[in-house]
């Protein structure tokens, strides 16, 4: 075998075996040069290899040599005897977002959907990409974490991406692929400069080689400087988190987050905010939750949001969630034996036999039972505690914050408040010890469901 062609062999070995283990090895085949070596320098290797390889080609209908091009990916790994699934997406994109973005986020997606567990998906992004992705996230402003690029390997679904290449030249791929007499297909869309990647690979990166023949190496070493740093700052901020902690769950003290220097702030507020599955926001959304949200009275309700995010306040707890729904706050009837799904994405009600908690049997029986939401006026003697309060001051006390009052289904008996779903059933309504009982379970939705403890019915 040729000296380039064994080298990367040797590389991907090397690399491979310092990764974590894999049940399956998938391979994202374009069918272009980059992804042609590293299946091909795969395909040496399968002999070695404790799990199986597989390619999958993912097909977005963007151009009309699509389809010609996933038949010459099919071919490419039949030669190679390595299975190869060809997966359709739509990768219309939406307002404001690039037709690259759309294309990017429809593949790792079917990506994420391909992969179980333990299953590692190779990439064949090499270090040119690098070099090339520090420069776009240097152009866009980014953060440290956005200029540190690509890590050499993540999760993704239930498994993980791994780059082995990363190291690797462009010229070092093409070496291997021409003196191995690979045959591979070229986008033209990669050659459109109108696109900032395309603008600096064939501009100006060509340029900067001129003057720095090594400016991709150390573009790439500088990346991986970057990676650590942002190691550093989120072990940093996993303990900020931690120690700021609210009394609900996924909440944070507003307190707390105002005795840290402001960088150390914003870091803290990042790192929850990706912890709670939600996209980060901009600096200027992140300067806005610290003028307003945090800086805020304590009795004001503040909120900052953002496209599939929001940020608010609530005494000195701050929330972070996705957008609220908007419900109708329609009244439903409930024959109580079948769950029953809530408006609004609000979650289910089910009702479960018990003794001695939740509703009196006795009292439901052959009554007209109806789940509504809060109008106002609402009054609920709770058991235990004696008199009638209005169910808003009742909320309050429990610290309720004020956008999940008017979500909390009420369940009526005959038209008479019976039971605030998660908090409290209202006499005459409520089972004694001894009695027998239907227990009212509500399964909310994750952006209501701290704060609902589903006991006290």
């Amino acid at each position: 075998m040729l000296e380039a062609a064994v080298d990367i062999v040797a590389h991907l070995r090397r690399t491979l075996a310092a990764l974590p283990p894999a049940r399956r090895y998938y391979v994202a085949f374009s069918g272009g040069l980059d992804s042609q070596v590293l299946l091909h320098a795969l395909a040496q290797l399968r002999r070695e290899l404790a799990a199986p390889v597989a390619a999958v080609h993912i097909h977005h209908g963007l151009s009309p040599n699509a389809d010609r091009w996933a038949a010459q990916c099919d071919a490419a790994c039949a030669a190679l005897a390595i299975p190869c699934e060809v997966r359709h997406v739509q990768a219309r994109h939406a307002a404001g977002e690039s037709r690259e973005a759309a294309a990017r986020a429809a593949r790792y997606a079917a990506f994420a959907q391909i992969l179980d567990t333990d299953d590692m998906l190779l990439t064949a992004h090499h270090q040119d990409d690098q070099a090339e992705t520090l420069l776009l996230m240097l152009l866009r402003g980014a953060g440290v974490a956005g200029l540190a690029g690509m890590p050499a390997w993540r999760g993704l679904g239930r498994g993980r991406l791994a780059r082995p290449l990363l190291s690797l030249s462009r010229q070092t791929l093409r070496d291997y692929a021409l003196r191995c007499g690979l045959r591979w297909i070229e986008d033209e869309s990669n050659f459109d400069t109108s696109l900032h990647r395309n603008f600096l690979r064939h501009e100006v990166l060509p340029r900067l080689r001129e003057a720095w023949p090594a400016a991709d190496r150390t573009l790439a070493r500088s990346a991986a400087h970057l990676g650590e740093a942002t190691e550093l700052l989120a072990e940093l901020a996993a303990g900020d988190v931690t120690a700021l902690a609210g009394d609900a769950a996924g909440t944070l003290s507003v307190a707390g987050l105002l005795t840290l220097s402001p960088a150390r702030r914003r870091n803290a507020l990042r790192h929850w905010i990706v912890r709670c599955g939600l996209p980060l926001p901009s600096t200027t959304q992140l300067q806005r939750i610290e003028s307003e949200v945090l800086a805020a009275r304590a009795d004001a309700e503040p909120q900052v949001g953002w496209r599939g995010a929001e940020v608010r306040r609530y005494r000195d707890l701050l929330y972070a969630m996705a957008p609220l729904a908007p419900h109708a706050g329609q009244t439903l009837s409930w024959d109580l034996q079948e769950p029953l799904s809530l408006p609004g994405g609000l979650g289910t009600l089910r009702a479960e036999p018990r003794r001695g908690s939740g509703l009196a049997r006795v009292r439901c029986e052959g009554a007209r039972i109806t789940v509504g939401f809060r109008r106002g006026g609402e009054r609920c003697a709770p058991a235990g505690r004696g008199g009638h309060h209005e169910v808003k001051k009742l909320l309050q006390e429990a610290g309720v914050p004020p956008w999940r009052r008017g979500r909390i289904p009420l369940l009526f008996v005959d038209g008479m408040l019976a039971l605030v779903a998660g908090h409290w059933a209202c006499e005459p309504f409520a089972a004694g010890e001894s009695d027998e009982a239907i227990f009212i379970r509500w399964l909310p939705s994750a952006d209501i469901a701290s704060g609902v403890e589903n006991n006290d019915n």
